[in-house]
């Protein structure tokens, strides 16, 4: 039987070993645009080891829970942000480090409005959107050499809704 591991929210202060939770919160910290728009201000700590930040877009295929996680991986030459095209919730599965292997996974599912910016070398899931069409704004390092190691478990470990 495979380890279960229930969803937890995702807030601030549970994911901070991980990363960071990308989300208007709180006051602006500044108003721009004649007033008329607030500006969160650098909400997120991208960290390359060379290279430079990119912005792609990722469309993935959505899942539903109970989803069994075969697999996670890290990018050690770089943070990696997902920031949702939609208001559609996803899955953010992270574990840390254990002597080159991921350990004890955590699962978070967003609230509309949030995205979220892994550090570099966090262990994490594959992209997993709820629900909609998956569509997320990425921005990660682009340049030359392995910024991806994955790993593969014996048997997959199953995330379930929180009760």
């Amino acid at each position: 039987m495979s380890e279960i591991i229930h969803t937890e929210s995702l807030t601030a202060d549970a994911f901070a070993s991980f990363g960071d939770v990308l989300a208007a919160t709180g006051a602006p910290d500044k108003l721009i645009n004649a007033g008329r728009c607030g500006r969160f201000h650098d909400r997120a700590q991208l960290d390359f080891a060379d290279g430079q930040a990119g912005i792609s877009i990722f469309q993935s295929e959505t899942v539903t829970l109970p989803y069994d996680c075969p697999l996670m991986e890290r990018h050690p030459l770089g943070s990696q942000a997902f920031i949702p095209m939609s208001a559609d919730p996803f899955l953010v599965i992270v574990a840390a480090d254990r002597d080159g292997t991921p350990d004890a996974p955590r699962a978070f599912v967003t609230a509309p409005g949030q995205g979220i910016n892994l550090h570099r070398g966090v262990w994490h899931g594959v992209l997993t959107p709820l629900g909609g069409l998956g569509l997320f704004a990425v921005v990660d390092r682009i340049g030359e050499g392995a910024n991806l190691e994955e790993y593969t478990f014996d048997t997959p470990f199953r995330v379930v809704q929180a009760d």
